[in-house]
């Protein structure tokens, strides 16, 4: 008998979650380049990358404790 060795399908949860991290580490990355720009004209643009990186941290803690929570049940039943 041959053994099946296809990884097992991801959740939505699971996709939720990998697409705030990624959607984090983006604004991240928009941030390092407004700070690299270093113009008096770019506070704004860093003052929005604050804001983003803040709700788009939240989500990922968010997406995380769902991913969590659905973990623990699969393990309990």
């Amino acid at each position: 008998m041959k053994k099946d060795k296809t990884l097992p399908q991801t959740t939505p949860v699971e996709r939720e979650t990998e697409n705030e991290a990624n959607r984090l580490i983006e604004h991240i990355e928009s941030a390092l380049a407004a700070v690299a720009v270093r113009s008096p004209d770019d506070t704004d643009a860093i003052e929005g990358a604050a804001d983003r990186i803040g709700r788009a941290s939240r989500d990922l803690v968010f997406a995380l404790r769902e991913l969590a929570r659905e973990r623990y049940a699969s393990e309990e039943s």
